[in-house]
């Protein structure tokens, strides 16, 4: 079985970059799909694991290169799990991911049937001969009004449960170790290590 030391993670989103680059082994190089000039597909899946398969058979097929991508969302309970699949087009229709947490929280408030929320994240992996595996993680939580700086996408207004900060006042070490993209990609570590160790 031969080993994978090239990775081309198939987002073209700064944060999932880093937080999926620091999942992986240190010694394996990672490759944005902005390097090499290459567009995100439309995204036409009606689930995150479509969307996240979807995403890893586009970019191989672009680059020849193992692909690792993700499809994620935010799914608020309330509001009938939206935005979900449509978290990143909701930023882009409110003009921002700033204004999106805003349309969230008016909504939550208008609806008044609780706070409860998840993020989820499928992790799909495309390696050479066609051999794809998906994994998709959950972090239950809650919906928070806006708190901290750091993280990125609806960070700030989510609150897992068992803490009392949100993902954007968290220390970015700390947010990497319990998020819906590590859930994922331990799952799909396990599946994967006899080509990445």
């Amino acid at each position: 079985m031969y080993k994978i030391n090239k990775i081309l993670i198939g987002t073209h989103n700064k944060g999932k970059f880093k937080e999926i680059s620091d999942l992986l082994p240190k010694k394996i190089e990672k490759i944005s799909p902005v390097e090499l000039g290459i567009e995100s597909p439309a995204e036409t899946g009606k689930t995150f694991s479509e969307n996240s398969l979807l995403k890893a058979k586009f970019f191989y097929e672009k680059s020849n290169l193992v692909t690792l991508s993700d499809d994620s969302g935010l799914e608020v309970e309330c509001l009938n799990n939206e935005p979900g699949i449509y978290s990143s087009r909701w930023a882009d229709q409110y003009g921002g991911f700033d204004k999106a947490m805003t349309e969230i929280l008016t909504k939550v408030k208008k609806v008044n049937k609780g706070t409860k929320a998840r993020f989820v994240s499928s992790l799909t992996i495309y390696i050479d001969g066609g051999k794809t595996i998906t994994e998709t993680g959950k972090i239950e939580g809650k919906i928070s009004e806006k708190k901290g700086l750091n993280g990125f996408g609806y960070d700030p207004i989510f609150i897992p449960n068992g803490y009392t900060k949100t993902f954007a006042e968290m220390e970015y070490k700390n947010k990497l170790l319990i998020d819906h993209r590590f859930i994922a990609y331990k799952k799909l570590e396990k599946k994967i290590k006899n080509y990445i160790l």
